[in-house]
């Protein structure tokens, strides 16, 4: 296995495909990258003092976290490294590819990822390739060009140039899903199969007694002890995580968590328990509106229905007269009640002041709505008593997709923004998203984002230390905010969580690592394996895979039930069949959908 890349992916899927799957790797990579990772590492520590500073005042103790180690350096067992400063044809020849099973380009550039897979499939048309691109409909072009680029290298020899694909994935999209079911209590997690079907997993708590009720299809893993589900850490709660434990274990834990699969449907789109609380598009009378340009024009209707009423009683007219010679005073209509009796005489005068009155008050009304119409197309500021939303800190390459799926869900958001570049902005315009711009390490942004009336906090940015601070600062505001941090280092993001929980023990706590998320199925992808999606259970993380059943004895000519191996694999479905009964045999020409962990998946190998 070949892996290219400029970044901390590329060490991480170096290290899932050496460790995890067994595979000789060798890494190529920018020259001094290995010793340009430690500014990474550095940063990290600087992130532990300000955390430490926290933690000393709240729980009366300290102790910077140990700084992570590089992933793939060393040199280790299994793995090479090769620096170069550009992906030449003489570069990616030293480095094996015409020898190769599988590359992956994962630089953080589209244009390098693709001008390396050109080449390269020159080089070796039955390479498996695996590109890292932010653009979607480029990939899905590049997909189709590469492969038909293998497929004419063999001209109608089919069987040599079998092994050939082309596979474009994106670390934003591999990692939103997650980020933006942990930010959001109860939101399912869904994967989707070639054949239309849909699976979720969600979270069950023990009952009173500590049994686990509604096992759904089958359950995924049981949570360490008072650790919900997705949480940053798995170290500290009664248990360690159990992946795909068997249905005895199950009947016999008591007080834990599960994950628990059910089906939502065969057809249609995903279904969602998120608390939405609103539909973004139509702007609401209040977004429109002030709170007090309301109520003066409330104020302004009640002084108009007591003065025509007034005239009613005091002249003994039509009541509708009445509110018609009110209406005529208040816009100053000219029809005075010269010779009318005195009380005629007097509420006139006092509809002439009241219309006085009324004339700034549209006036502004009048200003306001067209202030908010003519911004409509602009970004859009967060509404007047906005509550229960999510809010939103960075709009770059991970923040946007995390957007598009929060919108999907239907779940309110607030974007805070310092770049007024950023690629994100022009989604949140069309999503009609409200969006702050400003730095939010300075005083008064959060508060403009209504964080002190936020369901949850997502701090996605691509700087550690600023995803840290804000998560600190809204912890001060609201101690129970449930909050999700993106942060670059795996190791570090445990340690953060685990202090976080600590110091506040009340709250829920996430931390994510965006390599951590991605890797595994940039990794199933290098090894052939169809992977669906990837479900992080704690610190650790379910696969699911779409697997040929010829060809794997562990597999073919058994039962559903009997394919099932607790802690490594569990066969969910088999394509095709509506309902997939324990007892139905596997034969050669069923494709399954598993749900494995790491180590499972390569053992289907």
């Amino acid at each position: 296995m070949v892996v290219c890349g400029d970044d901390g992916l590329a060490y991480r899927l170096a290290a899932e495909l050496r460790g995890v799957h067994g595979e000789q790797v060798t890494l190529v990579v920018p020259p001094n990258e290995r010793t340009a990772r430690p500014p990474v590492v550095g940063r990290a520590r600087a992130a532990s003092a300000l955390l430490d500073r926290v933690v000393s005042a709240t729980v009366g103790r300290g102790g910077a976290p140990a700084p992570p180690a590089a992933a793939g350096g060393g040199g280790g067992t299994g793995e090479r490294v090769l620096e170069a400063a550009e992906l030449t044809e003489a570069v990616l020849a030293e480095a094996g590819v015409e020898r190769a099973a599988a590359l992956a380009l994962v630089h953080d550039d589209d244009e390098t990822n693709i001008r390396a897979a050109l080449t390269a499939r020159r080089l070796n048309p039955r390479l498996r390739l695996v590109l890292r691109l932010y653009n979607r409909r480029l990939g899905q072009h590049i997909e189709e060009l590469l492969d038909q680029a293998a497929a004419l290298a063999y001209g109608d020899d089919g069987e040599e140039g079998a092994e050939a694909s082309t596979t474009v994935l994106s670390d934003a999209d591999t990692a939103a899903p997650a980020l933006a079911a942990t930010a959001v209590a109860g939101t399912s997690k869904v994967v989707q199969t070639e054949g239309g079907l849909l699976l979720r997993a969600v979270e069950r708590l023990p009952s009173a007694d500590g049994r686990l009720t509604g096992h759904g299809l089958c359950t995924l893993a049981l949570l360490s002890g008072n650790d919900p589900a997705g949480a940053g850490g798995s170290a500290g709660g009664e248990h360690e995580p159990r992946l795909l434990p068997d249905d005895d274990e199950v009947r016999q834990t008591t007080g834990r968590g599960a994950i628990v699969l059910e089906q939502v449907s065969s057809t249609g789109g995903p279904e969602s328990a998120a608390p939405g609380r609103g539909v973004a598009g139509v702007p609401s009378l209040a977004s429109l509106f002030s709170r007090r340009l309301r109520w003066s024009l409330a104020g302004m209707v009640g002084c108009v229905v007591a003065l025509a009423v007034a005239l009613w009683v005091v002249t003994g007219i039509h009541p509708l007269s009445a509110f018609y010679l009110t209406l005529l005073d208040l816009f100053a209509i000219d029809d005075p009640a010269i010779g009318a009796p005195l009380g005629r005489q007097i509420l006139q005068l006092l509809s002439g002041l009241v219309g006085l009155l009324l004339l700034p008050v549209l006036l502004a009304a009048v200003l306001e709505a067209l202030g908010t119409f003519r911004t409509a197309s602009g970004l859009r500021k967060p509404p007047r008593g906005l509550g229960g939303h999510v809010v939103l800190l960075g709009l770059g390459k991970i923040g946007t997709r995390v957007l598009t799926r929060l919108r999907e869900l239907n779940v309110p958001v607030v974007c805070v923004e310092s770049d007024p570049e950023a690629r994100g902005l022009a989604t949140a315009r069309r999503l009609r998203v409200p969006v702050v711009l400003g730095d939010v390490t300075q005083e008064g942004v959060l508060e403009s984002a209504k964080i002190h009336r936020a369901y949850a906090l997502l701090a996605v940015t691509s700087a550690d230390t600023t995803n840290l601070e804000a998560v600190l600062y809204a912890r001060n505001v609201r101690p129970d905010l449930r909050v999700v941090l993106r942060l670059y280092d795996d190791d570090f993001a445990t340690a953060v969580y685990r202090t976080l929980r600590a110091a506040y023990p009340q709250a829920l706590t996430r931390s994510r690592s965006v390599t951590h998320l991605a890797a595994p199925a940039f990794a199933g992808a290098m090894l052939g394996r169809q992977v669906l999606g990837a479900i992080p259970v704690e610190r650790r993380v379910l696969l699911f895979a779409a697997v040929d059943v010829a060809g794997h004895p562990q597999l073919e000519g058994r039962t559903v039930r009997e394919a099932f191996r607790a802690g490594s694999w569990r066969v969910l479905a088999v394509e095709g069949r509506a309902d997939t009964s324990p007892s139905h045999v596997l034969e050669k020409g069923d494709r399954v959908v598993v749900a494995a962990t790491r180590r499972g998946l390569a053992e289907l190998r």
